[in-house]
């Protein structure tokens, strides 16, 4: 699966009460499917999923999927610190038609985290049992544990984990394991226009197909041109086009405010809090550095900078769901024991986006 571009981490609304407000869940996804945002995470940290029950995990990957764009790659939280409990919300998600897993690192029990072979096990348990490509999800900042670029490293050889979202903020340690993977390479399905090819968009065109199922033909037949020898194929399902692309070990980043110089030094794409209430933004800097456009790309960089750094590193989940119902998402309010923002806050969150609105 290709996980290159911005994805929203989306936050899980709520009434006054605490119980989960499932429509305005539909409509932040049904939003998020209309910006340029390559796919949309659920049941991430901005999520609040470790506040949740399993029966509403469940409820919240149901309705996140079920409103979701069929082009958007849609990944699932499904990390918890039991391996078989992971597999369990991961066979879940795979059955109600996530893409992706993301596996959080187990934290709880840090003495015996520190010794690499639980780690490694643990991994590699998930990654040879789940249905879905997995992705690890290093956030140091809330576990207390970060997963050595080393252990990524040797746990980048599993065929069925396929990247990781490393959220320490370290453009070094990013760089670390960009070039400690370079040789891994594995084929993924894309369309016609190289973007991702998610499970529902199959699903969509297999319905559509007619008794051929699917050919293949080469690009210059579908173009009008004599085919050559080195075309690449193009599979048919339905009315979709598909090729196949190597890609290697997928390194994405989890703060904005570093996006810029971790794209530089071999990142393919971000998983970020940010994009919850300024999707369009962070955006605008990935498409100017696919452009080569380098210069733009930092200005754009720099005009979130102090904004992704004050309301997501530091107000945290109650900034981002204030910033979002600033920027005409719902946000709401976040679940005990998280609070909302003072007045103070919220005129704050309300100066930092003057300029970043969507």
């Amino acid at each position: 699966m290709l996980l290159h571009g911005i994805f929203p981490p989306i936050t899980t609304p709520f009434y006054p009460d605490g119980k989960i407000y499932h429509r305005k869940l539909v409509q932040n996804v049904e939003q998020y499917s209309r910006t340029p945002v390559a796919g949309i995470v659920v049941l991430g940290s901005t999520g609040e999923a470790i506040l949740l029950n399993d029966d509403e995990r469940r409820e919240v990957l149901r309705a996140a999927c079920g409103a979701a764009a069929k082009e958007k790659v849609m990944i699932a939280g499904t990390g918890i610190e039991s391996a078989s409990e992971t597999l369990r919300l991961t066979e879940y998600a795979c059955d109600v038609g996530y893409d992706v897993a993301l596996v959080r690192t187990p934290h709880y029990y840090k003495g015996q985290m520190a010794n690499p072979r639980n780690m490694l096990t643990f991994y590699r348990f998930v990654c040879d049992r789940s249905p879905l490509p997995v992705i690890i999800y290093n956030f140091p900042q809330a576990t207390g544990y970060d997963i050595p670029a080393e252990l990524v490293i040797e746990l980048a050889e599993h065929p069925n984990l396929i990247g990781i979202k490393e959220s320490s903020g370290s453009v070094e340690k990013v760089q670390k394991m960009v070039e400690g993977t370079r040789h891994i390479q594995r084929k993924a399905t894309l369309t016609e226009t190289f973007a991702a090819v998610t499970g529902r968009m199959l699903k969509a065109a297999a319905d559509t197909a007619h008794n051929d199922g699917g050919n293949l033909l080469p690009v210059g037949t579908l173009t009008g041109g004599a085919a050559k020898p080195s075309s690449i194929a193009v599979k048919v399902v339905g009315g979709l086009k598909t090729r196949e692309k190597e890609v290697g070990f997928q390194v994405m980043v989890g703060a904005a405010q570093k996006l810029e110089p971790s794209l530089a030094v071999g990142a393919v794409g971000a998983i970020l809090a940010f994009a919850d209430c300024a999707p369009t933004a962070c955006y605008e800097i990935y498409a100017a550095w696919k452009e080569s456009d380098i210069a733009l790309a930092r200005e754009k960089q720099q005009r979130i900078a102090r904004a992704a750094q004050r309301i997501v590193s530091e107000l945290s989940i109650p900034g981002v769901k204030y910033a979002m119902d600033f920027n005409g998402m719902f946000g709401g309010t976040p679940r005990l024991p998280l609070l909302p923002l003072t007045g103070d806050q919220k005129a704050e969150v309300e100066q930092l986006l003057a300029t970043t609105r969507n």
